[in-house]
């Protein structure tokens, strides 16, 4: 028999609803609305909320501020949730068949919900049954029902996600314990509530916000802006890095066809973190004092710090380093000194061009880069010096244009002031050389290779290493036909031991005479290893 409504959308008392909630979930008057989650920059959707409704054949709709707490209160909360998770799971199913391209859709958890000990496997036969693939649902949890059973809240969302689900915080920043149950729940999305700014845009609460998005960058959480009316808000949010928004600005709560069409007249893009951290870095784990990853970053680790550097500004911030860090640079400076020390004044302009690019580099190749920069530093006791540092870096972590780095350094001022003294002496040795008119190479017994010098090459036409010599050097005609199997028998006394061998010898089809010398080295066991060969020019 069809029923008429007495007087439509009027309240229910208590006893009404609880006695109408079985034909409710029986009949769909309990059903879903949904509104679409929106990234402000873009136009695009990366998702949406599944909001519960109520609508009597009699007393017609009921505000969820009504219905909810009576349910909560009769234990009937859990079985109106799951039946809400599978309306969401039929029509994510609906849309597959259809073809549709879907996104995720977030269904609420209550604190009801997870005390009962079979939610996590209760929801996921339900998405069994209609095989729709994890990452296109996602539960939310209010902070406040996070409050007082961190425990076992902790234990379900371990369980969720290891079948693959995404949990978000609802109505962050609303409760009396924010940062502590942000520090203890592995949430993945944070959805900010906006009447946390009272209506005011800025002010205290704004500043508030700001700090709580810039946190949520490090934690490589997003962060969705909820209940965002206006465009003010919306820009507002956007301006502090928050440009994912939810609210009657875009669309208020859709019914199921509403929905459908807007899903498939808007492009769609993933829900990203603000944040991006490297995921081999556990970085509450590093920040803690007490940590093994702090205990290797002091002691273990060579001179390493923590820093951030800006693409828009240049700015680099040191944030963290160890003792090795601050002993390899040196010049009487310590942690502090350094943390808050502008590290670009001890850079000139070609040295900080060397810097920044490598930076550059290592935020393109996302793989640990090096280089070697000269930096300038004075102090009182020590006066001016000038020393060489090698850095290896690598991005650990980005927020918008701000990135974070991990590097790790080397004084090599030593090594690099050596190296131009030999330079300086092979410099001179490559002089005298070409005056004397030598030529000189190495020649490996076991491989029969042999490595020129660098007159050979410019000279002769060598390359940098030739196989199966003297082969090539005679085939070349470097070594006259009546000469060739004399030099050929050179090498095999050098491979029986002989130390030395030299002859007057007219080399290449110019046949000038050159005096050709080896010199045999052994190993520790007395076994040949290396021939060095040299053909002076024979002056008459």
């Amino acid at each position: 028999m069809a029923l008429q409504t007495q007087n439509e959308n009027s309240k229910m008392l208590e006893s009404e609803l609880v006695g109408s909630f079985e034909d409710a979930i029986k009949y769909g008057y309990i059903y879903a609305y949904y509104q679409p989650q929106i990234n402000h920059s873009t136009g695009r959707m990366i998702g949406a909320e599944a909001l519960m409704r109520w609508k009597h054949p009699i007393f017609g709709v009921q505000m969820p501020s009504d219905f909810i707490p009576v349910l909560e209160k009769n234990n009937l909360i859990y079985r109106a949730d799951i039946h809400i998770f599978e309306t969401v799971c039929a029509f994510q199913r609906k849309c597959m068949d259809e073809g549709l391209n879907i996104i995720p859709i977030s269904v609420n958890m209550s604190r009801y919900d997870i005390f009962n000990t079979n939610y996590v496997d209760e929801i996921e036969a339900i998405r069994r049954k209609y095989d729709v693939p994890v990452r296109f649902l996602r539960l939310e949890i209010t902070e406040s029902s996070a409050i007082g059973g961190t425990e076992l809240i902790t234990k379900v969302l371990r369980e969720l996600h290891e079948y693959g689900y995404t949990v978000e915080m609802d109505d962050f920043g609303c409760g009396y314990s924010s940062l502590n149950i942000l520090k203890d729940l592995d949430v993945d999305v944070i959805k900010l509530d906006m009447a946390f700014l009272s209506g005011e845009i800025g002010g205290r609460g704004g500043t508030i916000l700001s700090s709580i998005v810039q946190m949520t960058k490090w934690l490589n959480t997003p962060v969705i802006a909820e209940g965002v009316e206006t465009l003010e808000q919306a820009d507002y949010m956007k301006s502090m890095g928050c440009n994912y928004i939810q609210g009657y600005l875009y669309y208020k709560p859709l019914m199921e066809e509403e929905f459908l069409n807007v899903m498939q007249k808007l492009d769609h893009e993933p829900l990203t973190p603000a944040m991006h951290l490297i995921q081999m870095l556990d970085t509450g784990k590093f920040w803690d004092p007490n940590s093994m990853e702090t205990l290797i970053f002091n002691n273990f680790v060579g001179g390493a710090a923590i820093f951030t550097y800006s693409i828009e500004t240049g700015d680099v911030k040191i944030l963290r380093v160890n003792r090795k860090y601050v002993k390899e640079i040196g010049m009487n400076m310590n942690e502090h000194d350094m943390i808050g020390h502008n590290p670009w004044e001890n850079h000139d302009a070609d040295s900080r061009a060397i810097y920044e690019g490598v930076m550059k580099r290592a935020i393109e190749t996302r793989d640990e880069e090096m280089c070697e920069c000269w930096r300038n530093f004075s102090s009182d006791c020590c006066g001016d010096d000038k020393i060489c540092i090698r850095s290896y870096i690598r991005v650990i972590g980005e927020a918008e244009n701000e990135y974070l780095f991990y590097a790790m350094v080397q004084n090599v001022t030593a090594e690099k002031r050596h190296q131009a003294q030999l330079f300086e002496d092979e410099s001179r040795y490559k002089t005298a050389f070409e005056q004397a008119n030598i030529y000189a190479w190495e020649y490996t017994i076991a491989t029969k290779e042999m490595r020129p010098c660098f007159r050979c090459m410019r000279d002769l036409g060598f390359p940098p290493l030739l196989k199966n010599y003297p082969e090539p050097a005679i085939e070349q005609g470097i070594f006259p036909p009546e000469y060739a199997d004399m030099y050929r028998d050179w090498h095999k006394q050098l491979e029986a031991g002989v130390e030395s061998l030299e002859a007057i010898i007219p080399l290449t089809v110019g046949r000038v005479p050159f005096h050709v010398r080896y010199t045999l080295e052994k190993d520790e066991n007395g076994k040949p290893l290396k021939a060095y060969g040299s053909a002076t020019l024979v002056v008459e």
